[in-house]
């Protein structure tokens, strides 16, 4: 166990002003260090805001008047008031910080070092690692269980997902997957959660109640080599009814019956797609296209893209104040 003091502690002293439902959509770009803020009416830049180096995962707190940033390069998480658009706070991390998942009430952060093979624990108030957790080389994606007990954790380079006790963080069980597993999606019915397989080209479905693997899909669209097919984000409705995948270099997303696991249709996008997320009434999906420096946005009802568009180098991932 390691109670480490770093940094300062991210203690305000002015409360961030309410902001909620506005809608902006938050781009992060891992090469211009910057979050791109669009409005939702007409996807026109807001802000360019200026984070730490390599800002990917975000996330925001329960109120959505803060939103937190990983940042790779800084091994820091960023904290922006949502109102304001402006830093107002860091998180020290482990390594080169990926993805996360929080714990509000508890105050914790769960958050994968990717290049230091570990989950770190932080409190959030005393801005201190409580456990260090080792994992597979690379870890990426972090799922926090409904109840908070329990965590999974990918690891890319052991094609691994790690079962972790939230609250004195060790591995409990690990289960081998996909080649280079990236990140999850858990059905709405709490059943299964969903490992996208970035270079075998698959999704693998655990199933929770035995943590064990009980499903894969595989995917190939009209045209593509198989070797492009490099699945990394995917997000799921919430009638548990349908599941998006993008597909990296493949330049498209999968559309995914739930229930029979079939692949029911690609559509079209930029280049090495990889974040996405759906809009809260589900009628949008947001792209991020690493290579193309840009945001797709799907129309899910037509499932066509509508339009690309400019954002900073190397999107990573989108969230919208909703």
């Amino acid at each position: 166990m390691c109670f480490c003091p770093i940094l300062g502690a991210a203690v305000l002293t002015l409360a961030p002003a309410a902001a909620k439902d506005t809608g902006l959509i938050f781009v992060s770009n891992e090469k211009t260090n910057n979050i791109i803020v669009l409005d939702p009416k007409d996807y026109k830049v807001v802000k360019d805001l200026k984070v730490s180096r390599r800002p990917r995962d975000m996330h925001f707190n329960a109120d959505r008047t803060k939103l937190y940033v990983a940042c790779g390069d800084d091994d820091v998480i960023d904290i922006i008031d949502v109102a304001k658009l402006e830093v107002i706070g860091k998180l020290a991390t482990g390594p080169s910080p990926e993805t996360f998942a929080m714990d509000e009430k508890r105050r914790r952060i769960y958050v994968s070092n990717e290049e230091g093979s570990s989950l770190s624990i932080l409190d959030i108030d005393q801005n201190i690692i409580i456990h260090e957790v080792p994992t597979g080389a690379e870890p990426e994606g972090v799922f926090i269980a409904e109840d908070f007990k329990t965590l999974y954790v990918t690891s890319e380079v052991g094609d691994l997902v790690h079962l972790i006790d939230a609250e004195d963080g060790h591995v409990i069980q690990d289960v081998v997957v996909g080649t280079r597993p990236r990140r999850f999606a858990a059905t709405p019915d709490k059943k299964e959660l969903w490992v996208t397989a970035e270079l075998s080209g698959d999704v693998w479905i655990i199933d929770r109640e035995k943590f064990e693997v009980s499903g894969k899909i595989d995917f190939l669209p009209p045209g593509m080599r198989k070797t492009d097919v490099t699945p990394v984000g995917l997000v799921m409705t919430k009638d548990g009814k349908t599941a998006y995948v993008t597909l990296g270099h493949a330049a498209h997303v999968a559309v995914v019956d739930i229930p029979t696991r079939k692949v029911t249709a690609y559509i079209l996008v930029g280049k090495r797609s990889w974040g996405i997320t759906l809009t809260k009434d589900e009628s949008k999906l947001f792209v991020a296209n690493g290579f193309g420096d840009d945001v797709t946005i799907i129309d899910t009802k037509t499932r066509k893209a509508t339009v690309s568009v400019p954002v900073g180098r190397i999107p990573w991932g989108i969230v919208i104040d909703e």
